[in-house]
Parts: structure tokens; sequence; C-alpha cells
């Protein structure tokens, strides 16, 4: 009976995607940008974007913070809601637990996605950020979760906030929907 046991609670777990596509909409920024997940490095924090990709939370999820040269960051669920008040977006998560840390030895490069958190390393819930470039300091800090594949430009495309804390002034780029591939 065991035997029978383990092959049927493999069977019921949910399959980690392997990627996700994240249809863009703003000013400048239109266009699909490819995700690779890498549910071998980070397999909790994978799943958790799975699930709430899957759940339709991304989507109409604004960039709150964008910093020329450094990084794009959204996936506030709670506060980033592009048909909502945004003015609180990067305060908020899911209604799902924070993650522990799963740090890797990948490096923080351009197109290389990886799990915002706060002063806490086991705080990650929700939001991400996209390299736009190389980024040493991150390296071993933060959860590395994917890279793009495709999409780079529409990265590029996106409207720069305040050069210090990437705040942006007016409309904010939305990421429109966000489907998990296979």
């Amino acid at each position: 009976m065991r035997n029978f046991l383990i092959p049927l609670a493999f069977v019921a777990s949910p399959a980690l995607a392997t990627g996700l596509a994240i249809e863009v909409e703003g000013e400048n920024a239109k266009g699909t940008i490819q995700i690779d997940l890498l549910e071998d490095v980070a397999p909790e924090h994978v799943a958790r974007i799975t699930e709430l990709a899957e759940a339709g939370a991304y989507d109409g999820v604004v960039f709150h913070r964008v910093i020329d040269g450094f990084m794009a960051q959204t996936g506030d669920v709670q506060f980033g809601k592009s048909d909502g008040d945004t003015s609180r977006a990067g305060m908020g998560g899911s209604d799902k637990p924070d993650l522990p840390q799963e740090f890797s030895d990948i490096p923080f490069e351009r197109g290389v996605v990886g799990m915002a958190r706060s002063q806490s390393v086991d705080s990650a819930n929700s939001q991400f950020f996209i390299m736009f470039t190389e980024y040493p300091s991150l390296n071993g800090q933060y959860t590395v979760v994917g890279r793009v594949t495709e999409g780079l430009d529409v990265l590029d495309s996106l409207k720069l906030g305040d050069p210090r804390t990437g705040a942006i002034d007016g409309q904010q780029d939305v990421m429109k929907s966000v489907t998990v591939t296979e």
C-alpha cells in the first residue's frame, strides 16, 4: 500500500511551470517579455509566481519602480493594480506567507529576474524585478527565479522613474496579462 500512495502523491502535485509570458502595455512599452523560470534553482519562489500568475493576480499590476541602469520592479498584487490607487505600490504582497530565501550563485546580470524583499532575507512574497544590466552587489543577496529569453526591447522601453527612488511620475506601464507557459 505504501508504494501505491507515493506515486499518487507525486501525480497529484502541481507541475511547475517552465516560463511566463508578460504582456506589457504603456505609453511606449508594448509587447511581450518571455521569462524562463528556474524551478531547479528556486522551486518555492517559482511555485509562488506560477500560482499567482495562474490565478490572474499579476494581471493589471504596474511597474512601480524603474531605475535606469539598474532594474524594473513589479508584482505588488495588493497595492499595484492599475485600476486602483497605486500610491502604495511596492509596499504590499499577496495573501500568501512570505518565503524563505533560496539564494544561488547565479549572478544578477541583464535579463535576470529576482524576487524583491524587505530587509529580511526571508520576506519575498509576490514582487519581482528584472535587471537592465549587471549588478554584482545583488549576487547572493536576493533569490534568482528566472531569465528573460525574449522581449529585452520591451523591458528597455519601460517608462523610467526617478533616478534615485525609481518612482514613476504619471502613468505607469502595466503587466496587462501574465501567462504561465510550458
